[in-house]
């Protein structure tokens, strides 16, 4: 469990492919206080830390996963948002994050505001009944609050803190992101879906 909060950022060193698994070498601040077995949120996806060396962890994604999220795009030199699990005894900064990821979106604008940055996603219609006006959303592992719904778009703004210590500063038009939808709501709507 997380809370949206990114604690740093890594960068993809190197990438082996076995089957059809994935497994990243990511360098970072954090690498070398991590534990092995331990959960790390990799923009926004729960991957188990599997070695740890030379400033450096590796985890591997299978092809669930691959499919689902934007980690089978990642290349040599990606930047990905980092976050260790949130502890129990703290404050909730975010707001509830899994790490499970519900789908891929797409950047489809970037407003620079004089300070402050606007960011416009489309994503499938099909979670249009997650999507509420002011309502919290995951992006690449980023807890955002989101404005300008419409029925496969919303937006966020950015404050300058965010974009320089996320990976939201590399995103570019068309650039695919995690979405994972506030979980409370999905609760919601499986209950009404039964009722």
């Amino acid at each position: 469990m997380f809370t949206g909060i990114i604690e740093n950022t890594g960068i993809v060193e190197a990438i082996e492919i076995s089957g059809t698994n994935k497994t990243f070498w990511i360098s970072s601040p954090l690498s070398n206080d991590l534990k092995i077995d331990q959960s790390l949120s990799h923009s926004g996806v729960c991957l188990t830390i599997e070695e740890i060396k030379d400033g450096m962890h590796r985890v591997t994604a299978i092809e669930e996963t691959l499919l689902k999220t934007n980690l089978g795009q990642l290349h040599n030199g990606a930047v990905v948002n980092l976050e260790r699990c949130m502890q129990m005894n703290g404050r909730l900064d975010g707001h509830i994050v899994q790490g499970h990821v519900d789908t891929v979106g797409s950047c489809s604008q970037i407003v620079e505001k004089d300070g402050s940055w606007e960011y416009t996603f489309t994503f499938p219609e099909a979670f249009g009944h997650l999507v509420i006006e002011k309502g919290s959303i995951s992006l690449n592992g980023t807890s955002l609050t989101i404005f300008n719904v419409g029925v496969n778009t919303f937006t966020v703004a950015i404050i300058p803190y965010t974009y320089h210590h996320t990976n939201i500063n590399t995103l570019k038009k068309d650039d695919k992101v995690n979405i994972e939808f506030d979980m409370v709501g999905k609760y919601v709507h499986r209950f009404m879906q039964l009722k």
